[in-house]
């Protein structure tokens, strides 16, 4: 019964990717759509399966510990529809709903696993609390994302579409944390809710109705399940809007609005101690250093002040953008995070040798590095476990890999190698 209910929902979800307007006005075909989905619905039951069988090894416990805490509340919908949605507002901290930025003791930091389990629990209405089955309807609803940066990338190289395809959806890292039941493919949808819909706003010079409702959703959805996030969204988005407004060069723009959001970071603290925001980034760092994991990696500690930061910069940079190195695989999953990252390393060295020509810092463009820049130092500030880091920046890498691979010139590249067979045959 349940091969053949998880095979009806397949079945449906697969076809109605091709019939909302959303996705049909993507440029992308009805069978291309399909298999899109079916490759996301796949890397999600690898997921799953890697959770139940490597699951202590690869650190993957999370999401089945997501599935047996949604069965629960999906009795309690059953039961008690009314505490089922209560319950998301009880607190039972002494300081009541403050803490936003807080990792312990916070109804905010509660709410991050809290709403992704009730979600869950709905989904288990429909799905007869069988975890595939839920990875279909996570998977359906997860696929907003890609689609939604294909249009935006399509839309800047609209003479790359193979290029903006792969970047878009076959990042391994990307398809695979974004597909699992996990909160990262939510949180990249929260992210390109906003982005999308600033994006052809600024374009068309108008934002719809519609399209305030769905930055509004992106908003609370970055708030709900990853709020410390707007810290890094919000100044990239400001920098962004100022530079299409004004006259000026874009990098100028930009460059202000930081150094002006990295005053207020160390300095608002000083009129009030609820502002303390470099102590919220020390926080969260010592809450992983009191974890344990076979991808812990020694660190030296942050300190709250700015000379700190700047002299933690390399070593935040070296975690997110060059590790794991080989000598930190362990199992499977390393393996593969050690694979992937050095060949997009090698890939940077590609872009810099063969670019098709100068490549223009274009408002958006400068959003992207800015924001993905903003958010690998974040992570590797705050996350000394290699496993966290690997998920943790998966869903910044379309940023900055979709521009990179789609200004690289394959076409010399292709001349080239076919040059260099021609002459060893010769």
């Amino acid at each position: 019964m349940e091969h053949l209910l998880f095979a009806t929902y397949l079945i449906l979800f697969a076809w109605l990717v091709t019939k909302l307007k959303f996705f049909k006005n993507s440029g992308l075909t009805s069978t291309q759509l399909i298999i899109l989905f079916l490759v996301k619905v796949m890397a999600g039951i690898f997921y799953g399966w890697i959770g139940v069988y490597y699951g202590q090894l690869a650190q993957m416990v999370d999401t089945w510990a997501f599935h047996y805490s949604s069965v629960r509340e999906y009795q309690l919908l059953i039961h008690s529809p009314h505490d089922f949605f209560a319950t998301i507002f009880q607190n039972n901290y002494e300081h009541g709903y403050g803490g936003f930025l807080s990792s312990t003791n916070s109804w905010w930091n509660d709410l991050h696993s809290n709403l992704f389990i009730k979600m869950l629990a709905v989904f288990n209405v429909l799905s007869f609390e069988n975890y595939y089955i839920n990875v279909i309807f996570y998977s359906f609803i997860t696929m907003f994302g890609p689609v939604a940066i294909y249009k935006i990338m399509l839309d800047v190289f609209p003479h790359k579409p193979l290029e903006v395809l792969i970047a878009s959806f076959l990042i391994p890292s990307f398809i695979y944390w974004t597909s699992g039941i996990h909160k990262d493919g939510l949180i990249f949808l929260g992210f390109i809710l906003i982005i999308y819909n600033v994006y052809f706003g600024l374009k068309n010079k108008h934002l719809s109705f519609r399209s305030w409702i769905a930055m509004l959703l992106g908003l609370l959805i970055i708030i709900g399940f990853r709020n410390y996030l707007l810290l890094l969204i919000i100044p990239a988005l400001i920098a962004w809007i100022i530079s299409e407004k004004v006259k000026t060069k874009p990098l100028l723009v930009y460059i202000t609005v930081y150094l002006l959001f990295a005053i207020c970071f160390f300095t608002l603290r000083y009129i009030s101690p609820k502002l303390d925001f470099p102590n919220s980034v020390v926080e969260k760092q010592q809450e992983f250093l009191k974890l344990k994991g076979d991808s812990f990696v020694l660190i030296k500690q942050l300190q709250s002040s700015f000379l700190s930061f700047v002299v933690n910069a390399p070593q935040a940079l070296n975690l997110t953008v060059i590790r794991p190195y080989p000598s930190d695989v362990h199992h499977l999953l390393s393996l593969a995070a050690a694979v992937e990252i050095n060949l997009l390393l090698i890939l940077f060295i590609v872009f810099l040798f063969w670019r098709t020509n100068v490549v223009s810092l274009t408002p958006f463009i400068l959003f992207c590095l800015f924001f993905s820049f903003s958010g690998f130092l974040t992570i590797g500030y705050t996350v000394n476990f290699l496993g966290a880091i690997v998920r943790y920046r998966s869903i910044f890498f379309p940023f900055i890999i979709i521009p990179m691979i789609a200004k690289i010139n394959w076409d010399k590249i292709r001349g080239l190698v076919l040059g260099n067979i021609k002459n060893k045959n010769n």
